[in-house]
C-alpha cells in the first residue's frame, strides 16, 4: 500500500513522559519494526509502515541539515541525540527527542538503526524550535535540494562557531534534565 504524503494540520500530539517509541530501519532507512507507541502515536498501522521509507513521519518542517547531520553520525558509526518534530498519519506532529544508533554484527559491518525516542521537555522544544525556522527559512530560499541543504549546514555551523560549541553540547545545553531521561551519553 502506498501511503500518500500528510499535510501537517497544525495540532500537536503529546505522549507519556514514561513511553517510549521505538523503531529499527535497514540501512537505507527502510522501517523494520514499529512498537507500539510508535504505532499509536504516529496513527499508522504496522502494515502500512513495515518496508516504508522512516521519513514517511518527517515533518516538512524539520531542517534538512539536522537529518543531515544525523545521517552524517550514524555513517560514521556514531549515536546521535536529536530533537525532531514528526508527522503522525492525520496531520497532527509530535516532537521527540530521538536518540539513535547503528546496530552492527560480530565484525563491525552495520546492519540497520534503532532509534529510541522520548517526550522532550518543554522548554527544550522553545529552545530549537527558533534555530529549526531559521535553518527551514535558509532552505525555503533555494530552489535545489543540495544548495538549500548546503545554506542550511552553512547556518548550523554558523549558528554553532558563534556559541563557540559542537552539534552535541548545544543540543544537550537546550535542558540539561533531558540527561536524566536518558542517561549520561
Amino acid at each position: 500500500m502506498r501511503i500518500a504524503r500528510v499535510q501537517p494540520n497544525g495540532q500537536e500530539r503529546l505522549f507519556g513522559a514514561d513511553e517510549i517509541i521505538v523503531s529499527k530501519t535497514d540501512t537505507r532507512g527502510v522501517i523494520t519494526y514499529a512498537n507500539e507507541v510508535f504505532l499509536r502515536v504516529s496513527g499508522y498501522q504496522e502494515a502500512d509502515i513495515i518496508g516504508k521509507p522512516h521519513n514517511l513521519i518527517r515533518h516538512p518542517d524539520m531542517p534538512r541539515a539536522i537529518f543531515d547531520v544525523l545521517w552524517e553520525y550514524l555513517d560514521a558509526g556514531l549515536e546521535i541525540f536529536a530533537y525532531v518534530d514528526n508527522l503522525a498519519a492525520d496531520g497532527a506532529h509530535y516532537w521527540v527527542l530521538a536518540h539513535v544508533t547503528p546496530t552492527f554484527d560480530a565484525s563491525g559491518r552495520t546492519l540497520g538503526y534503532h532509534s529510541n525516542r522520548r517526550l522532550p521537555e518543554r522548554a527544550a522544544v522553545a529552545a530549537v524550535a527558533p534555530l529549526y525556522a531559521e535553518l527551514r527559512a535558509v532552505e525555503r530560499r533555494h530552489s535545489r535540494p543540495a544548495d538549500a541543504l548546503a545554506a542550511s549546514r552553512q547556518l548550523l555551523a554558523d549558528v554553532l562557531d558563534a556559541r563557540g560549541t559542537t552539534y552535541d553540547d548545544f543540543f544537550w545545553s537546550l535542558f540539561a534534565s533531558e540527561r536524566s531521561v536518558v542517561g549520561a551519553r
